[in-house]
Formats: C-alpha cells, structure tokens, sequence
C-alpha cells in the first residue's frame, strides 16, 4: 500500500484535498498543520519556534519551510499495509521523497494561485508580496519539475470533491 505524498504550490488545494480526504475515512495529515514542517534558519539550522506575520523584507532568504524526516518516517512506519496520504510543500523535500511511494502535484495557473493566496482566510502565507512572489516563481518551476519525477499531476482549479477523487484514482494505478 502506497503512502502518497500531495503536494504543489502554496494555495493549490492541498489542505482542502486533505480535509476532503479525511472526511472520506482516509489516513490524511496535513504536514503544515499536523507537525511536519516547521520554519528553519537556514545558517544555524535551528528550528524558529515564532516566525514573524507578515515576515519581513528579506525573511525568506535566509528561512526556509522544512519538513521533517524522522517524523515522516514514523507515519510510513505506522502506516504499513494502508495507504496514507501526507499533504505538503516543504523545500527540502528531495530529503523524503524515498519515503513516498508516489507524488501527486497539484497544478493551478499562476492567476488562481494569485487569487486564492490573497482571498484565503486558512493563513496569511501569499498576502504579502515577497511571499506571493516566492509561491509564483515556484508555481512557475513545479509542473515541469515534478513531471521530470514521474508525479501524478492533477488540476487543482477543478472542484475539491473532483481533486481529491483525482489523488485517489492516481492511487490505483
């Protein structure tokens, strides 16, 4: 059984396909907000325990959002023989993608991504502008780099319910 790993850009629809999940009796975690990423200092590697909202001019530079392998190790391990889902965008991904059985990107175009950044009431990532650039230039690099991977690429501007039937049909292959 597959643990798979939902991911894409910042406001593709992963929190949502994993709430959609979850109210579909799957094992779903959001990496966000279920303890598996967490700001980093990229100079001293030191997790920030309070980062500042709205970050300031620069922030992202030196920061960067990190999941954490040994905790992603711990859900394969109590996961075995179901399929589970973690759904993330972390930088240091490359570092657990062995984890992960299969990766599903979700895709949005750079016009959605900018709207729902900045209409989303979930968090405040994407409103201020070094943010929302950092989501687009990534948005911008995601498709082709995860299609270089083998990912299941899914369009995320279609409604969730259809979305999260997409992450579970590409399961089955």
């Amino acid at each position: 059984m597959p643990v798979v790993w939902v991911t894409g850009s910042s406001g593709t629809g992963k929190s949502t396909v994993c709430a959609f999940l979850k109210s579909r009796g799957e094992p779903a975690f959001d990496a966000d907000w279920d303890g598996y990423n967490h700001w980093v200092d990229r100079t001293t590697g030191q997790a920030v325990a309070d980062p500042p909202d709205p970050v300031p001019a620069g922030w992202l530079d030196r920061f960067g959002w990190q999941i954490s392998r040994a905790k992603v190790e711990a859900l394969v391990a109590g996961m075995r023989g179901r399929t589970a889902f973690l759904c993330g965008l972390a930088e240091n991904e490359a570092e657990v993608r062995d984890l992960f059985d299969l990766v599903v990107c979700l895709m949005v175009d750079n016009r959605t991504l900018r709207d729902r950044l900045l209409a989303r009431t979930t968090n405040s990532f994407g409103k201020h502008p070094e943010e929302l650039a950092a989501a687009l230039e990534y948005n911008d690099r995601a498709k082709s780099a995860y299609r270089r991977l083998g990912a299941t690429i899914v369009d995320g501007t279609r409604p969730p319910a259809e979305v999260t039937d997409a992450v579970l049909a590409a399961t089955a292959r």
